[in-house]
């Protein structure tokens, strides 16, 4: 009587395990949102160094 027991505890906790969605779960890939910059940005760097390219110039 306890080996009937035993297994039926056993079958019911086995059944619960089991319970639910038996298919593999869809992972999503995250989004990644990046910021652009606009395009004068990228303008000053390349004209601050030809002001001081020419100010060096001329004092010379």
């Amino acid at each position: 009587m306890k080996k009937l027991v035993l297994a039926a505890a056993l079958t019911a906790a086995a059944s619960t395990a089991y319970a639910g969605n038996l298919e593999e779960p869809v992972v999503e890939a995250p989004v990644v949102v990046e910021e652009t910059q606009g395009t004068s940005a990228g303008i000053w760097l390349p004209l601050i160094l030809l002001v001081l390219v020419g100010a060096a110039v001329a004092a010379s």
